[in-house]
């Protein structure tokens, strides 16, 4: 019987060795920016009740309405891989009273995250996502702070070429008067819209804005500005976030069809924008969302924060060679000659691996020449033959792989011979 050959489901993605090398040195840069802005990484499930997505994003997103995975356990309890990670957060900030520390609570997570959509380039239906999260203060210099964590990241990275993009969507004083202007202005244009937007005209209007539709985006081209409505409140906060942005000096560009896709959104929304990923440009994006606790069951507190997918990053990292050479080569290749040799060499190996160097050997047997030939495609700079006569001297053959010069010296000596070339492993010592 023929057996099918099996392939990773659509939407997903192996990370080989080399690939997840890089992965490893983007994430340790990712990490590190994150400790220097004072934000303690929080890790959540990758599966939620359906409910607080629900209730957290908003029954009228695209997310819930048609991108979950949702399913029923066991116990007949309906369950969602994670989305996103927002919601995540906010219930462990209520169910872990975080609070109680008082101050600001600086949380960052990274993870995978799943979504039920076309997938399409550096987007996928299991996707890696880092983000931050500010909760218990309204201050803006709280906005420009995460704003500015986000633009760091990518200038550390060598990416300079951002835009930010900033809006303000009002609070709920001030958003209704700006939602009945926006009816105001589209209803008469319903038959001309997507089956999207005529969906979401009556339930979520500010969405329309949002919209990749040519045409629908013809029908907003002339609508109200939202920042012509903001309350006092939120026009001024608006105004300090810009005030700190300048006195930082972080561009920016106000962008009044920037609203986000999430319902929790409120005040401050941004994107940080990068020029060669096409239609699907955003490196990152968030916002202000000063009712969500209270909305997932917890007091009314201000938080904000941003997600960005690692998958964009690495796209655009790859497309400028803006990624280092990360893949660490082995500093040592013991190649054994016979079956005692082997055996002596072993321990030997181990305990150096166990100290931190990279020691790689032959596995299967081989002759010296193709030992030596494994070595050389590694990269390895030192090689150490033992053989008969070495093993009964109790010494070593060193190989230097650059120069092809050659010395005998004790077993014993191997140590103090990578002291003096090497350093332990990076990784080990991290």
């Amino acid at each position: 019987m023929k057996v099918t050959k099996v392939f990773a489901p659509k939407g997903t993605y192996d990370l080989l060795p080399d690939e997840a090398a890089a992965w490893r040195y983007l994430e340790g840069m990712v990490h590190r920016i994150f400790r220097e802005y004072g934000y303690g990484e929080l890790r959540t499930p990758i599966f939620e009740h359906t409910e607080l997505f629900q209730r957290g994003i908003g029954e009228t997103t695209d997310i819930v309405e048609k991108e979950m995975f949702t399913f029923t356990d066991r116990g007949e309890r309906s369950i969602t891989l994670r989305p996103e990670g927002t919601a995540s957060i906010v219930r462990a900030y209520l169910e872990h009273n975080l609070a109680a520390a008082g101050g600001v609570a600086k949380l960052y997570y990274y993870g995978p995250m799943f979504r039920c959509e076309a997938p399409q380039a550096g987007r996928f239906r299991q996707f890696s996502q880092f983000g931050v999260e500010a909760l218990g203060s309204s201050d803006p210099r709280v906005d420009a702070e995460v704003i500015a964590l986000a633009v760091n990241i990518y200038r550390r990275l060598g990416i300079s070429d951002l835009e930010i993009n900033i809006n303000s969507i009002g609070c709920p004083t001030c958003r209704p008067l700006y939602r009945e202007r926006l009816l105001e202005h589209l209803r008469p244009h319903v038959a001309e819209m997507c089956p999207n937007c005529q969906r979401r005209l009556e339930r979520n209007p500010l969405r329309l804005l949002d919209c990749k539709n040519e045409n629908c985006k013809r029908l907003t081209d002339n609508i109200p500005l939202i920042t012509e409505t903001l309350c006092s409140d939120c026009g001024g906060h608006f105004q300090q976030l810009m005030q700190y942005l300048d006195g930082i000096g972080v561009r920016y560009r106000i962008n009044p069809r920037l609203v986000r896709g999430f319902d929790y959104y409120t005040k401050t929304v941004f994107e940080v924008v990068a020029g060669d990923l096409g239609a699907q440009n955003a490196l990152c994006g968030g916002g202000r969302y000063d009712g969500l606790i209270e909305e997932c069951g917890g007091p009314p507190t201000p938080g904000i924060g941003f997600a960005a997918g690692m998958e964009r990053l690495m796209m655009v990292l790859k497309s400028r060679n803006l990624l280092p050479q990360v893949k660490e080569k082995p500093q040592l290749y013991l190649a054994p000659l016979g079956m005692e040799a082997r055996q002596a060499l072993f321990p030997i190996m181990i305990q150096l691996r166990e100290a931190g160097w990279i020691v790689e050997t032959d596995l299967l047997g081989r002759s010296l020449k193709a030992q030596l030939k494994s070595a050389d495609k590694l990269g390895v700079p030192l090689v150490g033959v033992l053989g008969e006569d070495e093993l009964r001297n109790g010494q070593i053959l060193i190989r230097h792989m650059d120069t092809s010069q050659q010395e005998l010296v004790p077993i014993t000596d191997l140590v103090a011979i990578l002291k003096k070339k090497f350093q332990p492993s990076a990784e080990f010592h991290e």
